[in-house]
């Protein structure tokens, strides 16, 4: 089993999961996080002055997966994502050892 995090644009979240949905990945995880990346923020205008924004809003999405469904999931998580500027995110994949359902107990790839 693996875990995905993935830093995507706020306004991509509904089309991420409508993608993860469409391959059968039910449960996704998100909250809204400020980063900065390459993109280094920017600057705003605000009555004249000039403001830099360092910590630009971002989503962030986790959804554990079976590695058979992996490829499957960066693929769409990835194309869902896409915008073609820069900040478009990144995705992040890491080793889960284990998943236990609350409400049943139940343990391994059976709780995802």
């Amino acid at each position: 089993m693996k875990l995905i995090t993935a830093i995507i644009k706020p306004f991509k979240l509904d089309e991420v999961y409508e993608a993860l949905n469409h391959i059968g990945i039910l449960g996704m995880t998100s909250c809204d996080v400020r980063g900065f990346g390459r993109q280094k923020g920017h600057t705003e205008l605000y009555r004249g002055a000039e403001y830099v924004i360092d910590f630009l809003l971002k989503m962030k999405i986790e959804v554990a997966v079976r590695d058979e469904v992996l490829q499957d999931a960066l693929h769409v998580i990835s194309k869902a994502a896409y915008t073609g500027k820069i900040g478009d995110g990144k995705i992040f994949v890491t080793e889960l050892d284990d998943v236990v359902r609350v409400r049943t107990g139940e343990a391994g790839a059976a709780a995802l």
